[in-house]
């Protein structure tokens, strides 16, 4: 029987954590998390020095620096599955004695940074160089449910009143609202426009899109966008944000999610030319976390 504080961290024979494939020093303390691997590589080329360069599976890790701050850029690959293992094992690198296989005593604090793309759902945010910091994340994929703390960092009253006004299925996973880091959005949000993100477990049906399969309910969407708290209304669509937040509160971290509105699902617009505006969004990032 194990030792109550030994750990199930998964380290490979190199020493390195599992997945990530990365060893204690290989990342800094701020770190951009995209989807997309080919998206980690193009924030890499602004970067005036890179120290490390690793690739395992989706997961694509470079550390150098912009200026004077040391900087890391991972792709963690699609869905709150993925997010959870990175941010699980991110959090080890700073965190956990790989020796002993025990936590520290003293914790590491880390900023998080999502930088993704996003469906709105609201018919006035625009397509084109349009970007929205998620304040708020509802998670539709039950993720945080697993955690016995999980109830600790989940927002009790906007959950209850999501999965009321929404008649919430019970055979659908169970929603919770999580609140992104006031500290980063302050810090870096600036004037772009904030709400609230529906977190989904997948692209297509659970995001209202039919190819062969029809959805079960196709009244998300309208519903879900009519609701609101705190000021913010439900805005977009993605796939990261609620693991990204849950987890991270639940560790001690900072997390801030923000996307680059490529679609507009009311509107029925999609911005072709994307990329140019990820990579501005990218360099605006770039700057703004000089002052962390």
């Amino acid at each position: 029987m194990k030792n109550n504080k030994t750990v199930d961290l998964a380290i490979n024979s190199s020493g390195a954590v599992y997945h990530l494939n990365l060893m204690p020093g290989d990342v800094s303390d701020t770190i951009f998390l995209v989807g997309d691997p080919g998206r980690a590589k193009m924030i890499s080329t602004f970067f005036d020095k890179i120290e490390v360069e690793k690739h395992n599976r989706e997961i694509n890790t470079y550390t150098g620096y912009y200026k004077d701050k040391r900087l890391t850029v991972l792709s963690t690959g699609m869905g709150t599955d993925n997010i959870e293992i990175v941010v699980t094992e991110l959090d080890a690198l700073f965190n956990i004695d790989f020796k002993t296989k025990t936590p520290k005593d003293e914790i590491t604090s880390l900023n998080l940074i999502r930088i993704g793309t996003s469906g709105a759902l609201q018919a006035d945010i625009p397509v084109d160089k349009s970007y929205l910091v998620s304040a708020y994340s509802i998670g539709l994929d039950g993720l945080l449910w697993f955690y016995r703390d999980g109830e600790n960092v989940i927002e009790k009253e906007n959950t209850e009143f999501f999965i009321r006004e929404m008649n919430w299925d019970s055979n659908l996973p169970k929603p919770y609202v999580v609140k992104g880091s006031e500290y980063l959005i302050e810090k870096l949000a600036g004037d772009w426009r904030k709400g609230i993100t529906l977190t989904a477990p997948g692209f297509y049906a659970p995001q209202d899109r039919e190819v062969r399969l029809k959805v079960k309910d196709n009244t998300v969407i309208e519903r879900a966008r009519k609701l609101g708290f705190d000021n913010y209304k439900v805005t977009n669509f993605e796939m990261e944000t609620s693991a990204l937040y849950g987890l991270s509160a639940l560790l001690g971290h900072e997390a801030m999610t923000v996307c680059d509105i490529i679609a507009n699902r009311i509107a029925d617009t999609f911005n072709p030319n994307y990329k140019e505006s990820m990579e501005n969004l990218v360099k605006e990032m770039l700057e703004r976390v000089q002052v962390l």
